[in-house]
This record gives C-alpha cells, structure tokens and sequence, in this order.
C-alpha cells in the first residue's frame, strides 16, 4: 500500500492531490510517520512533495525536516539555510526570503557593466549590501542566536561573519560569481581562486578585501598559527554544520539549553551521516 501512495506522491494533479490530503488526513498519525520518513529518505523529488502534504495537514516538523535534509547529502546553501532557520521559525516565509535576496541581487545587476573584473563587481555588492541596504556585523551582541538563522539576518540586516557570508554568497550565485566559503579558525569569510593571486572577503567588516598575509596577521593576532589549508573553500555541508556549533553555544550561554540541545543534535547528525557516507 505504501508504495501505492509513493507511487502517487508526485503527481500534482489537482483531484489526486485532494484524494490523498483526504486519506492522510483520516490516517492521520500513520501519514503523518509515512510522509516524515519520506521527508528524512534520500529521494529528494518526493521529499519536497512529502513536505508539501506535511504542511497543508499541519504535520510538518521542521527539526525532523532538516535532519532529512542532513540526511540526504543533497546539500544546497540556501534551501539548508532556509530549512535551519524554520527549525526555530516554522512559520518563516521562504518565498520572501528569497524574493528579498532577489531584489538585492537585481540592485547590483543595474549597477554591474562589463566588462567588470570579479573584484569591481564585489565592490558592486559591498556598495549595494553593505551601504544601500544597510547589513552589518553584530559587533553589540555576537552571541544573539537571532544571528545565526538566514531569515532573521535579512530582516535586521546584521548577523555573524557566517551569516552575513551566507547572504554574501547568495547573491553572488545568482550573479554567476564564483565565490567560495573560507571557514577560518573564528572567524569566517569568502574566497575568490579565479584571479591569479586569490583574495578574500570579510563581510563581518563592511566587505573589507584581504590578502592571504591580511588574514594570516589576523589568526596570529588571535594567537592561531595560521596554516594554508585555512585558506582553502570549505564544503556546503561545513558551513550548515558551523552554524549549528555556533547555536549550541550561544544558546548555551543565553541559558536556553533546550534549544542548545536541539542544535547539538543536529551537529551529530551531520557528523555521523558523514562519517557513514566515508566510511
């Protein structure tokens, strides 16, 4: 029977929609287990449907939805972005999210001319992100964990060097600039390996460009002995995974240790879907 219904969980036809909104609401919590292990499976196609029909029967459960996600190694900045912000805001609105980024995104468009380098059209985005729409590192309450959640950074247009990377990264992609996350030793910032001498990004200040050398004074500052590999793009996967270290401990030190274990929780799912996948 349930291979019946997986069968059907991908057509959006409007009377078989109906049809299965009506028998998962009779079943009720049988369905709502059905479509949660859809959701966590490694088919990304019926988990995105799966979501759907959790949603309209208000089944869905966002913490269960990103494990799915962690899960699935089909791993995507914005969607896991998004998906992680929901664990804490189930009711964020992801179209507006994205509709925000798209508007940013479209502001320096107007204001690119080619032929432009790649560091004169990130001189674009620092003017339009930074200046015009007014996004800036939390230097007042760092460990604020509203920093950290993708939705809450576009609205108070401030977060940590991670997030604010993050939306930095997601304009970028839809400019088509190839731009890579750098995962330093505390601190975070965005890579650029196309030119001859690579540079580098700190979003946290203003959009501020760095050389190799800036960054390495920087961690020696910080009494870190910088190593090339912390120059080196880190994995989609990491970037997620970061966050989530950096909410366990900032919703530790708010006292919240609910939400600190939550986040804990995700950072082991991360950690052994990765282990299993290399293994």
């Amino acid at each position: 029977m349930e291979n019946a219904f997986l069968s059907l969980l991908d057509d959006t036809q409007p009377a078989v929609r109906r049809a299965l909104l009506g028998h998962f609401q009779k079943n009720g919590t049988a369905a709502a287990h059905f479509l949660k292990e859809v959701l966590a499976g490694k088919n990304r196609v019926l988990a995105w449907h799966a979501r759907w029909y959790l949603e309209e029967l208000k089944f869905s459960d966002p913490s269960i939805e990103f494990k799915g996600f962690i899960r699935s190694l089909n791993y995507e900045l914005e969607t896991g972005a998004l998906l992680l912000a929901r664990t804490v805001n189930p009711d964020l609105d992801i179209g507006d999210c994205c509709s925000q980024l798209d508007e940013i995104a479209d502001r320096c468009r107007e204001l690119i001319v080619e032929p432009m380098s790649l560091r004169e059209k990130c001189r674009v985005i620092n003017r339009v992100l930074f200046h015009d729409y007014g996004f800036h590192g939390n230097h007042d309450n760092y460990t604020d964990p509203l920093n950290s959640f993708l939705d809450q950074v576009i609205a108070r247009k401030k977060g940590l060097p991670i997030t604010l990377s993050i939306v930095y990264l997601l304009i970028a992609h839809r400019l088509g600039l190839s731009l890579e996350p750098v995962g330093l030793p505390d601190h975070f910032v965005i890579g650029c390996y196309t030119e001859e001498t690579p540079f580098f990004i700190d979003p946290f200040e203003q959009g501020a460009f760095r050389s190799a050398q800036d960054l390495f004074m920087i961690l020696r500052a910080n009494h870190i002995e910088p190593k090339v590999a912390d120059l080196a793009p880190i994995p989609v996967r990491e970037v997620l995974c970061r966050c989530c270290r950096n909410l366990v401990h900032h919703y530790r030190t708010a006292g919240d240790e609910e939400h600190a274990k939550q986040f804990s929780e995700f950072v082991d799912e991360f950690d052994s879907t990765y282990a299993r996948h290399t293994s």
